[in-house]
């Protein structure tokens, strides 16, 4: 059993740029918004790099090689990991939930997620929530466009964590890369979008009534309260641990002895290098790698210099 590399599949955005570089990406457009690092989802797949299973896809090993995932059940894999490169602002958006998006996008998930901000401009900000206290309130201001009066703006420094729940108005500002741990969905409903135009002129579409009717009002947005724990050779930093997903930051620093014991771990190498040391074998990994520890894993070693975020369920 050996761990599984994964390549990304990389999204032109309007709002992207080239700092994917500094991960040693090899980027396909000038304006590369966003790098999925493990993703099953008809708008996008990443690929195995190592071993016997190079070049299949995360999505065909769910389907075809559950034992990977511990025989989880689900009709899809459930988590989806980007990096995102904000050279711009992003549009104000709202996700649903799993009962409204499977009703009103044919069967779709719905998307709860989270962000770790990776780096960011001085002075760069997010949108987190609304000053609405009614529906009423929400619609008018809105219908208004008293967007500097609605929106919640929140400075943002690196390090930082947020967690977004489906119903929360939110927008990455201009200057941020965050790396998003997400349902394994694609719904976005636009609130507003600066009335920016895209690459052929037109107003990008917004989505207001389905905003409106799933946006949570008094807005909620949940306060971080990592637990750290200080292991021999790496702290562990466990940031969100709920029903869709358990997200922890690594910290490795010298060599650590682990064990994987969950349906599946995705890795992602923020910063730093070093390897996996696994019944004699050794497996290399750099800033900008994601891979997947599968099921049975049990006991490795981490050696190196790292930062990398962990997800699972």
């Amino acid at each position: 059993m050996e761990p599984l590399f994964f390549k990304p599949d990389f999204k032109e955005r309007i709002w992207g740029g080239e700092r994917l570089k500094h991960f040693g990406y090899d980027l396909p457009y000038p304006q590369t918004g966003e790098c999925w690092a493990f993703a099953a989802h008809s708008n996008g797949h990443s690929k195995v790099l190592n071993g016997e299973l190079n070049g299949l896809s995360l999505n065909y090993l769910w389907e075809r090689n559950r034992g990977l995932f511990g025989n989880i059940e689900g009709e899809r894999f459930p988590l989806l990991t980007k990096i995102l490169d904000a050279c711009d602002d992003l549009s104000v958006q709202v996700h649903p939930d799993d009962t409204y998006a499977r009703v009103n996008e044919n069967g779709e998930l719905g998307k709860t997620e989270c962000w770790y901000i990776i780096d960011c401009e001085e002075g760069a900000e997010i949108i987190y929530g609304h000053q609405a206290q009614t529906k009423e309130e929400l619609e008018l201001m809105v219908a208004n466009g008293e967007w500097d009066r609605l929106l919640r703006r929140i400075p943002v420094k690196c390090g930082d964590f947020f967690m977004v729940p489906s119903g929360t108005i939110h927008a990455i500002g201009k200057g941020i890369v965050i790396l998003e741990t997400q349902q394994n969905s694609d719904t976005t409903y636009r609130v507003y979008d600066y009335n920016r135009k895209d690459n052929d002129g037109n107003l990008r579409e917004l989505h207001i009534e389905r905003s409106l009717s799933v946006t949570t009002v008094p807005s909620i947005e949940p306060k971080v309260e990592p637990l750290i724990q200080m292991l021999e050779g790496v702290t562990v930093i466990t940031y969100v641990q709920n029903e869709y997903f358990t997200v922890h930051k690594w910290e490795v620093d010298g060599e650590a002895t682990l064990r994987q014991r969950k349906p599946f771990k995705l890795v992602s190498v923020l910063n730093g290098n070093g390897s996996i040391l696994k019944n004699g074998k050794e497996y290399a990994f750099k800033k900008g790698d994601h891979f997947l520890l599968p099921h049975g894993f049990d006991e490795y070693k981490l050696a190196g210099k790292a930062e990398m975020i962990v997800s699972h369920v």
